[in-house]
């Protein structure tokens, strides 16, 4: 099964949201007490999808707000020079900052990271800096979770999907859950779900799911898409880590994409370079068996790298280590 984009659209994504600074530990196996060096990437779900789209041969542009300072002057030259489209950046004048994330590295199963995301400019995009003319160009809007989680950028985010709906534009939901971003259990789940229910198509976690639905324990694939499938959603990716992923199709379709062994070295930015992949491969044209394909193996790839927007591979890399991984299983 195939998902069908507006041809005639001018960009392929047209992401909004966070574009922040990540300062990645050059030091690895140690706390980060003990870090002395950092490196600085641009970071931010959203803005390392548009990266990873962009790197993949697909024309993105990007919605968000960046602060009138040298780390925001950073994050718009970098993605310009990738070729994303900056147009639709706006710059803060309020004097808000940019947000930081300081990973630790200890080892390949243990990573954490420090975010500094307080009165962060990415969290002041207001509706009226949300611009129609610039989303109906779109084949697809993607939207990250964390955006949502305060005023005014959460009213921008849903001003953006209601005018995506309105001109033929598929609606993308990465549930991008932070905990704390948000007040509260019961308020995040409020604006995810009213989100999930617009979307096309919904990527995340179980981990994530169980976080819009209010649980406090795992809960079923099952359950979640056959709530979910009563609204908008036509496609749902569910992630299970090491054991893979699951795709659910409206027509009932179920597909499993399994996991790329790699030598990892860091466990963040799997789940953006996961997306980016994946609806390349759906814009693109291809099915949704060969798209979790594609999410696994650009997954894999960043998690043995050292960044997540610099690692994000290219089409060749990613369909080298799927042919690989073909030829050894067929062996």
């Amino acid at each position: 099964m195939k998902i069908n984009f507006n041809a005639e659209k001018e960009f392929d994504i047209i992401a909004i949201g966070r574009a922040c600074i990540d300062l990645n530990a050059v030091e690895y196996n140690r706390p980060m007490e003990e870090t002395m060096t950092f490196s600085k990437y641009v970071g931010g779900s959203p803005a390392n999808i548009a990266i990873g789209s962009s790197k993949l041969g697909l024309k993105a542009g990007f919605i968000g707000k960046i602060s009138d300072d040298q780390h925001g002057r950073f994050i718009e030259k970098y993605m310009s020079g990738v070729g994303i489209d900056t147009s639709n950046f706006v710059v803060d004048k309020e004097g808000h900052k940019t947000g930081l994330a300081f990973t630790e590295i200890k080892s390949p199963e243990e990573c954490s990271i420090l975010m500094y995301r307080q009165d962060v400019a990415d969290l002041y995009l207001a509706p009226s800096e949300v611009n129609e003319e610039y989303i109906k160009k779109s084949k697809v809007l993607l939207v990250s979770g964390t955006a949502l989680s305060k005023s005014p950028s959460r009213e921008a985010i849903l001003k953006a999907v209601s005018l995506a709906k309105k001109n033929d534009v598929k609606v993308i939901f990465e549930l991008d859950y932070r905990p704390y971003s948000w007040e509260s259990l019961e308020e995040t789940a409020v604006y995810y779900s009213l989100v999930a229910e617009q979307a096309d198509v919904v990527i995340g976690t179980r981990d994530e799911y169980d976080a819009m639905e209010n649980r406090e324990t795992e809960g079923q694939n099952e359950n979640t898409v056959n709530y979910l499938f009563k609204h908008s959603p036509e496609l749902i990716v569910i992630k299970h880590g090491v054991e893979g992923s699951y795709a659910y199709t409206k027509s009932g379709e179920v597909f499993r994409g399994l996991a790329y062994k790699t030598n990892v070295l860091k466990t963040f930015g799997a789940g953006d370079s996961y997306a980016s992949a994946f609806l390349c491969a759906l814009i693109t044209g291809k099915d949704i068996e060969t798209a979790l394909k594609y999410g696994s193996a650009s997954a894999s790839i960043v998690v043995s790298k050292h960044s997540s927007s610099e690692a994000m591979p290219t089409v060749e890399e990613i369909e080298e280590l799927i042919a690989k991984n073909e030829t050894i299983s067929i062996a």
